[in-house]
């Protein structure tokens, strides 16, 4: 029903304009989540001040740009060319198989993170990395997991072919998707539930609505409902990711243990304040761009069955 030559490039527009916006919360959870207590920042808004305070404001925008990579495949809620292809066409296939629809993007969302995952691992592996290389206290590392000694006046491309050449030396090509399976453990159900939601929030707000109001509005906040939901049963699956890729702990088992250890009941909200904030504004930028961009590609002649 779309025109893919406008659908594409345009989506993918839509992605890299909403990262380069709100890649700082990005940035600020995957900090969090990996510090212990609150050894470096308390909270999200000291976080940021922190990091504008001695990093500049370039600070909150460290591995962008490896980061970036991920507008072709996916990144928690961003989808990408692989991401949106696969759900689309899975989806497709279901709703010959007359599935409801939330089952068919339950099953879409999850498949579609599943390719997109690994296609993306090692650049969120290095991209994290990068991430935690910030200074504390205006002369120290916050974080260098890796031990790497960053000079003064080194590009961010020497930093980055630094850190990719450490993380190969250590573990080879095997380091690059160290995380994979937590990676597939907290993106699928987050996608699968996060697309689930969605559409279970949209049949709801539509049964209590009146008919005039714009089915564009109905999606915007059903995205937004479904990204908050999804956070709150997902996060301590993402806190696990985060340290198993950062901290090079060896399993999903020891890095729940030592959360707990460090953590106690606290390990299930850790990070989730600023990740809640970037899910909820992730999510509503995401289904005001991609719905309104599907308007947009439809092809002419199926235009009068388009809603707004």
């Amino acid at each position: 029903m779309m025109d893919k030559t406008k659908f594409f490039p345009l989506s993918m527009l839509s992605s890299f304009t909403i990262r380069c916006a709100l890649y700082p919360l990005t940035l600020i959870k995957t900090r969090l989540q990996i510090q212990k207590h609150n050894d470096i920042y308390n909270g999200m808004f000291d976080a940021y001040g922190k990091i504008y305070r001695y990093e500049g404001f370039s600070g909150l925008y460290r591995g962008f740009w490896v980061s970036s990579v991920q507008i072709i495949s996916v990144n928690t809620l961003i989808p990408g060319v692989f991401y949106i292809s696969v759900y689309e066409g899975v989806r497709h296939l279901l709703a010959k198989k007359n599935l409801n629809s939330r089952m068919r993007a339950l099953i879409a969302g999850g498949s579609a993170s599943l390719v997109g995952q690994t296609i993306i691992v090692p650049f969120d592996v290095l991209s994290q990395h990068l991430m935690m290389m910030g200074i504390h206290n205006n002369k120290t590392l916050a974080f260098n997991t890796l031990g790497i000694a960053v000079k003064p006046g080194m590009s961010k491309f020497a930093i980055t072919l630094d850190v990719a050449r450490e993380i190969f030396k250590r573990d080879g090509i095997r380091g690059f998707y160290r995380g994979y399976m937590a990676s597939l453990a907290a993106y699928v159900p987050n996608s699968a539930l996060w697309w689930g939601f969605y559409h279970f929030y949209q049949d709801e707000l539509h049964a209590i609505l009146p008919v005039w109001v714009s089915h564009l509005f109905i999606q915007t906040v059903s995205g937004t409902l479904g990204g908050f939901t999804t956070t709150i049963i997902t996060n301590p699956l993402d806190v696990v990711r985060a340290r198993l890729q950062v901290q090079r702990i060896e399993s999903m088992r020891g890095a729940f243990r030592d959360l707990w250890i460090e953590e106690g009941v606290k390990m299930f909200s850790k990070g989730l304040s600023a990740r809640l904030i970037q899910s909820a504004t992730f999510s509503f930028s995401i289904i005001l761009g991609y719905e309104t961009i599907k308007r947009v590609s439809v092809n002419d002649e199926y235009k009068k069955y388009v809603r707004w």
